[in-house]
């Protein structure tokens, strides 16, 4: 609709939202929005019927009227959100959608119009405040019933359980409702935002893993001429994508068609050929040999166990890492066959941040999500058949898994060959515990967290995890203690969570303790942290014991390291130093002194800053935990 075209038929409330329609506006000075920690509106409680969609060009409904989404900038912003529904959105991931690499000096000003339309436009509209400031960004709440997306989820979710209780026929009917969702490609004519791509060739990979679900679910319901016919035209989308080739093979064999399912075999093995130099997996090998033997075929997928999914619970109250997180679920969707390495120091939330992602992959990975750690609880590396041997135990392979763990590894490669399977490896102690459980080419991937760099393995794609920053820090312990206790002494709750080194790890213990401690004035246990020496001792509850987490760590260093960090440790406790600093204090010259820094920054003893920290001269620090528990080994 353009600027100016008559409105008819639209409810007054919508009507009178038209003047945000036109030209991107002009920057203009704007009042600054107070952050207030509050608990937004329950979307499920608003009465107006609101439809947003994104599956498909973006538009957003109410009584089945459209709502004018104003600017292509500002529809951007709104896809964004859309995009990240019920989840923090940072400013920064916000202005990388608008603009990518080159925002202008007003760009937080723009954005602060942006969403202050949409909000204007929610309003008049009738459907509440959805909008709202969250950590630094902003956070747009929906139900599942609101957003095609979400619905989608939900109906896939549905399905493929349904599936995994021998239910074929309710979970193809489920998994067809998810289909008809699709209005797709997804969030055309919005630009050639880098962000809004890759959210859209992630929609577009859960649209096509629905798919193929609905077309093995519907063949194990008996029905393969509804498949011959409709999977067709998305093999010729997708050419490469084995699972669609094998279930219109399998359709147009059962449908007597088994000229056409040869021919299907002989056009995809032709593809691979030319395209990839690669040829079609054994199973469809296998598929191909049935057909040309015109025997029964072999039971599809669907008919097989389900995907082994073996994640630990997603924790409710996982607070912040927007940025990293959303650079996580690109990468380990858009590069498969390499590790994707999280790093960081004891206590930073690397788990967490690993178990949220996978959660978050549910609809990318249907051939499962499986979760091992590679250290036994002392902290030592577990052995290769230890691990194989768990791991072995998803696949549903019968048998012993082999004696010798180079030949398990072998056969949990082969399992993962010609399955789309997410693997998290939790806290490697090294590269060789990694390298025989990554997967050959294929469209595995594997998640991997780690305290040290694993310089050595390659190919790798590292995420650094950085501490929460103190807006998350506090909102994660208002979580915990209650956000009416917390704002009821603001200044004291900062001081906690500095106390905590704004660490997941420290700042939950610290709100746990509290949490059972209700008499306990914040002030007060704020001066116990003050004092450095009580403070790890301080942050223990129950089985959560911060002291293990870091004398587990302290452990696992070389002799040489925590003989350097003892010494190290008499260095302020926050902030950074230089090399000459670290010079003096190791007793040594300069050249001498940065060797050694760069083995202990392979040992993830000692880390760099952020970009911003310096622009010109070499600085280091001590990962928190590691600073403090080096100062009572020293004696400082």
């Amino acid at each position: 609709m353009d600027r100016g075209t008559v409105v008819h038929g639209l409810p007054d409330r919508l009507r009178a939202a038209r003047f945000l329609r036109g030209p991107e506006p002009v920057p203009r000075p704007v009042r600054q929005e107070r952050m207030v920690h509050t608990t937004p509106p329950n979307p499920t409680t608003v009465t107006s019927p609101l439809r947003f969609s994104v599956l498909g060009p973006l538009s957003a409904e109410v009584d089945g009227h459209a709502l004018p989404l104003g600017p292509l900038k500002q529809r951007v912003v709104l896809a964004a959100l859309l995009c990240h529904a019920n989840s923090p959105v940072s400013v920064a991931l916000l202005t990388k959608a608008v603009w990518d690499d080159d925002p202008p000096r007003t760009a937080r000003k723009n954005l602060q119009l942006y969403v202050s339309a949409l909000r204007k436009t929610l309003a008049l509209a009738g459907t509440g405040d959805r909008i709202s400031l969250h950590c630094g960004g902003y956070v747009l709440r929906v139900a599942a019933s609101e957003l095609d997306s979400l619905d989608f989820l939900a109906l896939a979710r549905a399905g493929r359980e349904a599936l995994a209780d021998g239910d074929a026929a309710r979970a193809a009917r489920l998994l067809h409702e998810a289909r008809t969702l699709w209005n797709g490609p997804p969030l055309p004519g919005l630009g050639c935002s880098e962000v809004l791509e890759a959210e859209a060739d992630r929609l577009t990979l859960r649209h096509l893993g629905v798919c193929e679900d609905w077309a093995e679910a519907s063949l194990a319901a008996g029905r393969p001429g509804e498949v011959a016919d409709a999977v067709g035209e998305l093999v010729d989308e997708h050419p490469l994508r084995e699972r669609l080739r094998a279930a219109q093979m399998t359709a147009l064999h059962r449908s007597g068609r088994r000229g056409e399912a040869m021919a299907a075999y002989d056009e995809l093995r032709q593809h691979l050929s030319r395209e990839l130099g690669l040829s079609p997996s054994p199973a469809l090998e296998s598929l191909y040999r049935t057909v040309l033997a015109d025997e029964g075929v072999a039971p599809t997928p669907a008919t097989r166990s389900a995907a082994p999914v073996g994640l630990p619970a997603d924790l409710p109250d996982f607070t912040g890492r927007g940025d990293t997180l959303a650079q996580l679920l690109e990468t380990a969707t858009g590069v498969s066959g390499a590790a994707h390495v999280l790093v960081g120091p004891a206590g930073v939330g690397k788990t967490t941040l690993a178990v949220r992602a996978a959660h978050r992959l549910e609809g990318e990975f249907p051939g499962g999500r499986i979760f091992v750690g590679l250290r036994q609880q002392d902290g030592g590396a577990r052995s290769l058949g230890s691990v194989t041997a768990e791991l072995l135990a998803y696949t549903g392979l019968v048998g012993a898994p082999p004696a010798d763990p180079e030949l398990a590894a072998a056969q949990w490669r082969d399992w993962l060959a010609d399955r789309r399977v997410l693997v998290v490896l939790d806290d490697a102690p090294h590269e060789a515990a990694v390298r025989p459980l990554l997967p050959g080419p294929g469209r595995s991937t594997v998640l991997v967290t780690a305290r040290t760099q694993l310089a050595g393995l390659a190919p790798a794609h590292r995420v650094r995890v950085p501490p929460l920053s103190t807006a998350e820090a506090l909102e994660l312990l208002g979580r915990l203690i209650g956000t009416g206790r917390m704002l009821c002494d603001r200044a004291a709750a900062a001081r906690v969570v500095a106390a905590c080194g704004a660490l997941p790890l420290t700042v939950r213990a610290a709100g746990l303790k509290l949490a059972v401690l209700q008499h306990l004035p914040l002030a007060e246990y704020a001066e116990r942290l003050a004092d450095p020496e009580a403070l790890l001792d301080e942050l223990a509850v129950g089985d959560l014991q911060v002291r293990s987490h870091v004398a587990d760590e302290w452990a696992q260093l070389a002799d040489r390291h925590r003989g350097a960090l003892r010494r190290l440790a008499r260095l302020p406790l926050s902030g950074w130093f230089t090399a000459a600093e670290a010079a003096t204090a190791l007793g040594g010259d300069r050249r001498g002194a940065q060797r050694e820094l760069e083995l202990m920054i392979e040992a993830g003893a000692v880390v760099l800053p952020d970009s911003e920290v310096t622009a010109h001269t070499a600085a280091y620090s001590l990962p928190y935990l590691t600073h403090l528990y080096a100062r009572e080994a020293a004696g400082v």
